[in-house]
C-alpha cells in the first residue's frame, strides 16, 4: 500500500510515520511526503521514500500542486497533519481517503478566541482576553487580569509555544509586547502554574475509538525560551485519569454541539491545572502533536488506529479504547535522539548504573 502524510518534514509527522512504521498492519507500505521544506533535516533524514515540496496552502498554486501529486502517486490515503492544512482539507476535501474533523469544528476550534468565547461561562477554560498590541502599549491600559498572567500569540495554527510568557507586572508586560514584533493580536490569560496535557481522542462517525493523555513535564531547550515552553517536549508521561479525560471530551462535545457536527477524526486538547489542580482548557489542536509516537511506542498505536479509520477498516481496530500504563512509565526526548519510552523507571543512586545494553 502507498500512504501520504502531509507536513512531512515537521516533527509531528515524522512521529506518525514512525508509528506506522511499528504498525505490523502498514510498515511494509510506501510513504510519501510532502511539506514546505522549510526545515532540511526531514528532507534527508530518510524517513520516507521521497518527500514533494509544496506551497503553502495560501498559495493560489496550492491546489493544482497538489492534485498533480495525488494523480501520478495514487495514495490508498492521505494523512493531514498541519493545522492549517487540516482547515483547507475540511474545507475542500481532495478525491482521497482522508479522515479531518467536520470543517465548522475545525474552524471554531482552530481559533483560541472563538474557543475561548464559546467556553467563558464555564470552568474549563482560563479567564482570558483578546488585546490588540497597540492597546497594551497605550498609555492608560490597564490589565484585566492580576499579575503573574499569561500572554500568547493568538493567531490560529501557532505552536511551541510562541509569544508565550508569564508577566509579573506591567513593565515586562509591555517590554515583551515590544519584542515580539510579529504578533498584532494576543491573548491575556489567567496564569495556570500547574501540570501540562494533551488529550488524543480519536473519533469515527461520532464515535470515540481511542483516547490517551500524556503529561507534558520537561521542555527540550527550555532555558532558550524566556516562557520555558518550546512545544516540544524532553520528558513526560503517559497516564491514565479520569478528570483529564472527562475535561477534553466535554469540550469536545461542547464545541461539536455548537457546530451542529458528529465528531470525525483526531484531535488533541491541551491542558494546564490551576493552583488547586484544576485542569483548564488551552487549546483544541485538530492535528497529530509529536506525543504520537510515544504512544505506539508504549504499544497504543494511535496513527495505525486513524490510519484504519480512514480507509473504514474499523473492524480490524483493537477493541481496546484506552490502555493502562504503568505509574512510573517516562517519555524521553533529545535534541539528536530518537523518542524513549521507558515503561517503569526506577531512579539510580551515585555509584549504580543504567543500561539498555543487550549482551544476548
Amino acid at each position: 500500500m502507498k500512504f501520504i502524510i502531509t507536513g512531512a518534514c515537521a516533527v509531528s509527522a515524522r512521529s506518525v510515520l514512525r508509528s506506522l512504521k511499528l504498525s505490523n498492519l502498514f510498515k511494509d507500505s510506501q510513504f510519501i511526503g510532502w511539506d514546505i521544506a522549510d526545515n532540511l533535516y526531514g528532507l534527508y533524514e530518510g524517513l520516507f521514500n521521497r518527500i514533494y515540496k509544496v506551497p503553502g496552502v495560501q498559495d493560489e498554486s496550492y491546489r493544482e500542486i497538489i492534485e498533480k501529486i495525488l494523480n501520478e502517486e495514487k495514495p490508498d490515503a492521505v494523512i493531514v497533519v498541519p493545522e492549517i492544512e487540516v482547515l483547507y482539507w475540511s474545507r475542500n476535501p481532495f478525491n482521497v481517503p482522508h479522515l479531518v474533523p467536520p470543517v465548522d469544528f475545525c474552524e471554531l476550534a482552530i481559533s483560541k478566541r472563538k474557543l475561548f468565547n464559546l467556553l467563558k461561562n464555564s470552568e474549563l477554560v482560563p479567564e482570558s482576553y483578546e488585546i490588540e498590541k497597540i492597546k497594551i502599549l497605550s498609555k492608560d491600559f490597564v490589565a484585566p487580569l492580576s499579575y503573574p498572567l499569561w500572554i500568547r500569540d493568538s493567531s490560529a495554527n501557532t505552536a511551541s509555544g510562541k509569544g508565550s510568557f508569564a508577566a509579573n507586572n506591567m513593565d515586562e508586560l509591555k517590554a515583551w509586547v515590544k519584542i515580539n514584533t510579529g504578533i498584532e493580536q494576543f491573548q491575556l490569560s489567567q496564569f495556570l502554574p500547574g501540570s501540562n496535557y494533551g488529550c488524543f481522542c480519536l473519533f469515527y462517525k461520532g464515535e470515540l475509538i481511542k483516547i490517551g493523555i500524556a503529561e507534558r513535564i520537561n521542555y527540550l531547550m527550555a532555558k532558550v525560551a524566556v516562557s520555558g515552553i518550546t512545544g516540544n517536549t524532553s520528558k513526560g508521561r503517559l497516564l491514565n485519569d479520569d478528570t483529564i479525560k472527562n475535561v477534553a471530551l466535554d469540550v469536545i462535545d461542547r464545541v461539536a454541539k455548537h457546530t451542529n457536527t458528529k465528531m470525525h477524526g483526531l484531535v488533541v486538547v491541551d491542558m494546564k491545572c490551576d493552583e488547586n489542580n484544576k485542569p483548564k482548557v488551552t487549546e483544541i489542536n485538530i492535528r497529530h502533536v509529536a506525543f504520537s509516537s510515544s504512544f505506539a511506542n508504549a504499544g497504543f498505536n494511535l496513527s495505525e488506529a486513524h490510519l484504519l479509520c480512514t480507509l473504514d477498516r474499523v473492524d480490524e481496530l483493537n477493541p481496546e479504547i484506552e490502555k493502562k500504563y504503568p505509574q512510573n512509565n517516562l517519555l524521553l526526548r533529545d535534541v539528536d535522539g530518537l523518542p524513549i519510552y521507558v515503561e517503569d523507571y526506577t531512579p539510580i543512586k551515585i555509584g549504580e548504573y543504567a543500561s539498555s545494553y543487550n549482551e544476548t
